[in-house]
């Protein structure tokens, strides 16, 4: 019997307006998408809404017999290395109630930007706070509990990931915790100055953030493009091939053995017809 080499899922973020039993899979539907992620809250507020657990159950019986991964984006708002202690409070109990509706609707992974510490001098002490308020939730997660994803942002100001790797001190600050895991965004690490544009600069950046994280940590890729030139320090997301990084490095990123368990994620620009296109387009570089 022959095996089938294991390939990359994709799909994209789906809204959820409506409910996510019936926008984020009716959308995954239309776009052909294999994996979604999605908001479990307001992104750009503290709200943490009670769970409906009708609705929880309903969507996860349709992700799974849709064969579906999901994957849960935390609020933008989130800076645990922020100075601001109200901040900080709110970002520890934002990233605890992320992980829990994560759990609560199957997703494999919540993801969380890693945040800036605002003044130069509150570095160090943005690591100390990281790692006092962080392990005791990592502590109380479950098997069974979702994956902390570690979004790096594009570098600008007081970012405690500039360039990949900075995520050594992260890690540290978490102490290497089995349930914390990498999300890379493709716009991000260009913004922030990793040239993935050039040939074989992909393949390097992989490379480099596998041997800074290990291969079993990376467990998603945001998939997109630039509007701004590689270092421009900006996070402006554009459609596949119509930006600075262009089609072939998303053909060289799937061919590495790093994302084989790490799906695709779309945040591009549009809804279901762009989307659609560039879930075509990716599933055919992946071959």
């Amino acid at each position: 019997m022959s095996s089938v080499a294991k390939k990359p899922r994709i799909g994209a973020h789906t809204p959820t307006t409506g409910g996510m039993a019936k926008r984020s899979i009716a959308y995954a539907e239309t776009i052909g998408a294999e994996a979604i992620q999605v908001f479990t809250s307001n992104p750009r507020g503290w709200a943490m809404p009670d769970t409906n657990h009708e609705a929880d159950a309903l969507f996860r019986e349709k992700t799974q017999s849709l064969d579906i991964e999901t994957y849960v984006h935390a609020p933008f708002l989130i800076n645990l290395g922020s100075p601001t202690e109200a901040t900080y409070k709110n970002s520890l109990a934002s990233t605890e109630y992320s992980l829990k509706r994560g759990k609560e609707i199957g997703a494999l992974g919540v993801v969380v930007h890693t945040g800036s510490a605002v003044n130069e001098d509150f570095v160090a002490k943005a690591w100390k706070q990281i790692n006092k308020g962080m392990m005791p939730i990592l502590s109380a997660l479950t098997d069974d509990a979702p994956m902390l994803l570690l979004e790096p942002t594009a570098g600008q100001g007081q970012s405690l990931v500039k360039k990949l790797d900075d995520l050594t001190n992260y890690l540290k600050a978490l102490e290497y915790h089995p349930k914390v895991g990498i999300c890379l965004d493709t716009c991000h690490v260009f913004a922030a100055g990793h040239d993935i544009a050039k040939k074989g600069g992909m393949k390097e950046t992989l490379d480099l953030l596998v041997e800074i994280a290990g291969i079993e940590r990376i467990q998603l890729i945001h998939a997109n493009d630039s509007m701004d030139v590689c270092g421009a320090l900006k996070d402006r997301h554009q459609n596949i091939g119509d930006g600075f990084i262009g089609v072939d490095p998303f053909k060289e990123l799937l061919k590495h053995p790093a994302v084989i368990n790490a799906p695709l994620i779309l945040e591009t620009p549009g809804m279901e017809p762009e989307h659609g296109k560039e879930v075509a387009l990716l599933k055919k570089l992946r071959g």
